[in-house]
């Protein structure tokens, strides 16, 4: 019976006749070489049958809000008259039948404004809120809510998830807002810009609670 190194690749092919390697190095050598090609094609094999594991949908996914109100669809289709003013990224977590404010957001605590992350603006020149002077540049967005008001703060230290370091050192602008009810109650948190004659109206919404905070361009 022919060896491993036989019956590989260990024979010399002359005149049609196979004629098998019979010394010993060279024999041990051939049967080595088999030996790793296997192992090469198994490995191969392996890899090509692993899986992605790829992360889930979150159940709070991110968005944005621009203003103007869809500032890049309008970019592309050159009908934006007016330049970028600011871009919000933020959460949108899901009521799910949960009591919300005063239970899941406690009243008077530091809220993250959504889920995650913690909500951040960019605004693209200086804007007043509040009457204040807000210079343009990234922000972190958190709110002290209350039954009948919203403290928003904007706050210099960004890139941070949830409110657990929040600082209020790095406070740069506190306004507060009322609070409105609302007919319908929003099932999704959502952020969004309303223009007006001095600027824009961010608007936030959850369940049945809605806030507005005046941003001026004047």
């Amino acid at each position: 019976m022919n060896s491993l190194a036989d019956t590989c690749v260990g024979t010399k092919k002359r005149s049609d006749i196979f004629v098998p390697v019979k010394h010993p190095i060279m024999k041990k050598l051939v049967s080595t070489i088999c030996i790793l090609s296997l192992f090469t094609c198994l490995h191969a094999q392996t890899q090509a049958s692993l899986k992605l594991k790829l992360p889930v949908l979150d159940k709070s996914p991110m968005d944005m809000a621009y203003f103007p109100s869809d500032y890049p669809v309008l970019k592309i289709q050159d009908k934006a008259s007016d330049p970028l003013v600011a871009r919000i990224i933020y959460s949108r977590p899901q009521k799910d039948g949960r009591v919300l404010f005063g239970e899941l957001i406690e009243y008077n605590t530091v809220w993250r404004l959504g889920a995650n992350e913690a909500t951040e603006i960019e605004f693209f020149k200086d804007v007043k809120i509040g009457g204040k002077k807000l210079l343009k540049g990234r922000y972190t967005m958190y709110a002290i809510p209350t039954p009948a008001q919203w403290t928003i703060i904007f706050n210099k230290d960004t890139d941070i998830w949830g409110a657990f370091k929040y600082d209020e050192k790095k406070d740069v602008l506190r306004v507060t807002v009322p609070v409105q009810k609302t007919a319908s109650v929003a099932e999704i948190f959502s952020m969004h810009f309303n223009k007006t004659s001095t600027g824009a109206d961010l608007i936030m919404a959850w369940d049945d609670v809605s806030v507005s905070l005046p941003v001026s361009l004047k």
